[in-house]
């Protein structure tokens, strides 16, 4: 039998980290690792059509599964173009290891054909980004790459030469045990009771909550009950905290609704949990704050902080919920729950067109039957600009369904590759990209990756032949728009000669029917849907400061979609409030 080569000791312990599939694109120094992965039944290689996709579909799949995944990249430009999503993935905390393989080792420094430094390249990308130098060498910064990405929750980089992975593997090379989830947190006692006596003194308590507080939905909603608190979120937060909650005042931030900017600014005490939000302009100066982060780097950089609480939002709450006294005054929580059903019921009745009438179709409304069609545990992929917007306001989180997208990084063509790598991970869930135009068109050829791998990605694209999100940065700033315009093709016609289900959707009557027929079909399939370039949002609360580098503008236009759903939540909320 052929004696192991490196490439084949590094897929072998890809695999018993638990990594299922390595997305990339072929290429000759990668050409050891790609054979390798022929070779082993226990993993697979995804063939994708350009490298920042591979990135961007392995962040997702962490992201849904919350365990390490894999991508790589040939020698020079093919692993430069993971970056983009490398970025993306490493901003979102999902642990991914990307291997970038590199020219012959002879040759590093000699101004090589393609050569660059990825080891250098990848790090302000990663954790842990460092260069294979020697066969003997590669188990032990594997696996060091490999505990980087899970215990620290982002992206690990390795840089192997390909002559080097063609070399045969050091013999009995040890078999160490390898970090493939993370512990739980706990702050010290210390810090528990100065944080509960906070809470004791505060009279209105407002909570806060971000992606943190993933698996905390039952110990929020348990502490907020005790303190009275209302509870409001950040984007990334919605989809775990937004649910069966009684105490939910809305979102606040460029994308924001409801009450959830007034919570903030008129408690006493502000409690932020699990959240790195980043708009500080949204946050108060002037009253009493708390954060309690499991990552210590995001305590107190986004906003003056009183105390600051190092541990995991679940296990916190578990250990501060006992050490808390209930409190009985509700009248700050009735307060804001009654302005953000106020702020709810005012954007439903500011729209007054009929909107199965409305040609271009209004994208609210697309999103809004979007949210009623669409699985109770689907995953909608969502690309950054104004198609945010419409998922942050009209997709309704029910605990089972997934909202991703480039959140943290803004990266445009996120939603159609990060789409892939979330349905690779369940061929038989609902996964729904909402795509742009812009993005789409942006990295169109991994269209071609769902039809090779019959993946059922239903893509949604919301095609307003502009780059809509600059057009508002420009409009606020004064500007005329230029630049922004997109002469598209009809993308359904593209999707058809691709071997896909494609439809074209002009008419609001005709969308309802194009949908359902694109859930049903088993295949990948497109709904190229001709939206209102001139559909606008605005947050609750602006300023001059709120509005520099981000597309604001100057009117609501909100349907009874979504929001209608959340103002249905409110309303049901309102029923324990005390009637004067």
């Amino acid at each position: 039998m052929a004696k192991q080569n490196v490439a084949g000791q590094f897929v072998d312990i890809l695999v018993r980290a638990g990594v299922k599939r390595l997305y990339g694109v072929v290429g000759d120094s990668l050409n050891p690792v790609v054979d390798a992965v022929r070779r082993n039944a226990a993993i697979d290689w995804v063939h994708v059509r350009h490298e920042e996709t591979a990135a961007f579909a392995a962040g997702a799949e962490a992201q849904i599964t919350g365990k390490l995944t894999a991508c790589a990249g040939s020698c020079g430009p093919g692993n430069l173009h993971l970056i983009n999503g490398l970025y993306d993935a490493h901003r979102s905390m999902a642990p991914v290891l990307a291997l970038a393989s590199h020219i012959p080792s002879s040759e590093i420094g000699l101004g090589y054909f393609q050569e660059t430094h990825p080891d250098q390249l990848f790090r302000e990308c990663s954790h842990y980004s460092e260069l294979i130098s020697s066969p003997k060498q590669m188990p032990r910064l594997l696996q060091t790459a490999i505990q980087n990405a899970v215990g620290r929750s982002g992206v690990a980089v390795v840089s192997l030469p390909g002559d080097i992975a063609d070399q045969p593997a050091p013999e009995r090379a040890a078999e160490s045990a390898l970090v493939t989830s993370r512990p739980t947190v706990r702050p010290g006692d210390a810090e528990i009771e100065k944080l509960a006596d906070m809470i004791d003194r505060a009279q209105k308590v407002t909570l806060f909550c971000g992606s943190g507080t993933a698996g905390a939905h039952a110990e929020v909603m348990e502490f907020a009950g005790k303190i009275k608190s209302p509870v409001g979120h950040a984007l990334r937060g919605k989809e775990w905290i937004q649910y069966d909650n009684p105490y939910d005042v809305g979102m606040s931030g460029l994308l924001g609704y409801g009450a959830a900017y007034e919570a903030t600014h008129e408690c006493d005490l502000l409690i932020l949990l699990g959240t790195d939000f980043p708009y500080n302009a949204f946050l108060p100066d002037d009253v009493a704050i708390a954060q309690i982060d499991v990552r210590p780097e995001h305590l107190g950089r986004r906003s003056k902080l009183d105390l600051a609480v190092w541990g995991d939002v679940r296990e916190t709450l578990r250990c501060l919920i006992p050490r808390v006294k209930e409190k009985t005054d509700r009248r700050f929580l009735d307060r804001m729950l009654k302005k953000h059903a106020g702020a709810l019921e005012g954007v439903v009745k500011a729209y007054t067109r009929k909107v199965d009438k409305h040609v271009p179709i209004h994208p609210e409304y697309v999103a809004s039957v979007l949210d009623e069609l669409a699985d109770d545990d689907a995953v909608f992929t969502v690309d950054t600009g104004m198609c945010n917007v419409w998922a942050a306001r009209y997709i309704s989180p029910n605990g089972r369904r997934r909202v991703i997208g480039s959140f943290s990084h803004g990266s445009m063509a996120n939603a159609l590759p990060m789409a892939i790598g979330a349905q690779f991970t369940d061929r038989g869930r609902q996964v729904v990209s909402m795509s742009g135009d812009g993005g789409f068109s942006m990295l169109m050829g991994d269209f071609l990756t769902l039809v090779q791998y019959d993946l059922p990605v239903k893509v949604v694209l919301f095609n307003n032949s502009s780059l809509g999100m600059v057009e508002l940065e420009m409009l606020v700033a004064g500007l005329p728009s230029y630049g922004t315009t997109n002469k598209n093709p009809d993308f359904a016609a593209v999707a058809r000669a691709c071997g896909a289900h494609g439809v074209r959707v002009e008419k609001p009557k005709d969308l309802a029917g194009a949908l359902k027929s694109a859930f049903k079909h088993k295949g990948p399939a497109l709904v190229d849907i001709v939206t209102d370039p001139n559909a606008l949002s605005i947050p609750p609360k602006i300023s001059a400061e709120m509005v520099t580098g981000f597309a604001l503008s100057a009117s609501k236009i909100v349907l009874d979609g979504g929001v209608g759903r959340m103002l249905q939540m409110a309303r049901s909320n309102l029923r324990n409030v005390p009637r004067p």
